[in-house]
């Protein structure tokens, strides 16, 4: 069986699934570790920088190295698998001992390892919605409303586990749902589809990358830092801070995606419409406010509301955030979207201990406060770059 019959003989139904099971277990840790750090594990909270970094960094390795790959021709198959082996060596060393240092080791490897999925996936699902005959601002919409329903799940179900079972009882629960995922990566996933024919050479497949990328870069790491920290800060400030239940996190989470993937449908009309850099202004002013606005939550209907700005504001910037950067991908699209996934990642680097450090030096509402800031000088950038367009 070809390449090309492989890819078209997978439907993007299937696919989605796969993403959204793989996602679900993603998100289940993601938004849960930092709060299992200090609240399961009694750590001081700059202590998460220390498993935020490791994690990071490692998995922007990977993401490059892999996005290399899929532009050469490798078969995404077992770059999915590695990434899934991962995660399940992560949450079996997690569920037998949830320790500190299991979280440092087993933990920053297999999660390091794993948070390359996502960005091969959509490499991957670009390519069978093309098959499709998906246009690319139709399918980047499907793949990115398919993550966000799934984070609408994962956090609420790993924060409501917690809640009832206990702070390590989660990493069972994901430890399951991985087995799942792996059942359905070895039964969806043809085994020789590949992205393109084989160059020969990893080294030819590297990506030229012109001045707008960089510019799309510098952007999409502002806005996505701002929306790092708050992400990270968010659970500890709602519980220690604000005084709301346990489970406020996971709720919060589940509203701010719920909004997001109906947001994230609108997008390819507004891109249709007005384009990429204008949209993207005001996505990030919108942000602006949105984070200045949560740092005032107080209850939990505000939460609930600051929650459901906060999905709107996200789910129109990552899906035209993608479509940014993917503008200027040319003929090197897997590692374009790489770039995409490990800006977020980087961001997610600086995130991490920024928050540990101001939560140390004052409070986790003060974090929320330096995220808006952050949102406020993305939309300057980007602002500033059309005038400059502009007047030339």
């Amino acid at each position: 069986m070809t390449a090309t019959t492989s890819i078209r003989s997978l439907s993007i139904y299937p696919f989605l699934l796969v993403l959204f099971i793989g996602t679900i277990c993603s998100s289940m840790v993601g938004s849960f570790m930092a709060y299992y750090i200090v609240e399961g594990l009694g750590r001081a909270p700059w202590t998460i920088s220390l498993y935020a970094a490791g994690v990071t960094v490692l998995g922007i390795i990977c993401t490059r190295t892999f996005g290399r790959w899929l532009d050469a021709g490798v078969a995404p198959f077992p770059l999915i698998g590695a990434a899934l082996g991962g995660y399940l060596l992560a949450t079996t060393a997690l569920s037998i001992s949830p320790s500190f240092w299991i979280v440092l080791s087993f933990g920053v490897l297999g999660f390091g390892l794993s948070s390359s999925a996502v960005s091969t996936m959509f490499s991957l699902g670009a390519v069978v919605a093309e098959r499709c005959m998906m246009p690319r601002g139709r399918s980047n919409a499907f793949l990115r409303a398919t993550v966000s329903t799934a984070w609408m799940v994962g956090p609420a179900m790993a924060f409501l586990f917690s809640e009832r079972f206990g702070e390590a009882a989660v990493f069972k629960l994901a430890l399951v749902l991985a087995i799942i995922w792996a059942l359905m990566w070895w039964r969806i996933i043809p085994r020789e589809m590949t992205l393109r024919p084989r160059t020969g050479s990893v080294e030819s497949a590297s990506i030229r990358k012109p001045d707008g990328l960089w510019l799309a870069a510098v952007f999409v790491f502002c806005l996505s830092s701002a929306h790092s920290l708050t992400f990270s800060a968010l659970p500890l400030f709602y519980v220690r801070e604000v005084g709301l239940p346990g489970d406020a996190p996971g709720m919060a989470f589940s509203m701010k995606t719920f909004v997001e993937v109906f947001a994230i449908f609108t997008t390819p009309m507004i891109i249709s419409r007005f384009g990429l850099k204008g949209p993207l202004v005001v996505v990030a002013l919108m942000a602006t406010v949105t984070i200045l606005l949560i740092s005032y939550v107080q209850t939990y209907p505000q939460m609930l509301a600051g929650a459901a700005l906060e999905g709107l504001y996200y789910g129109l910037y990552a899906s035209i955030g993608i479509s940014f950067m993917q503008s200027f991908s040319g003929n090197r699209p897997a590692q374009a979207t790489a770039l995409y996934w490990n800006v977020l990642s980087v961001s997610g680097i600086l995130a991490g201990p920024a928050t540990g450090l101001i939560a140390q030096a004052y409070n986790f509402r003060t974090v929320v406060l330096v995220a808006s800031a952050v949102a406020a000088f993305a939309a300057l950038l980007l602002f500033g770059s059309m005038l400059r367009q502009h007047l030339r």
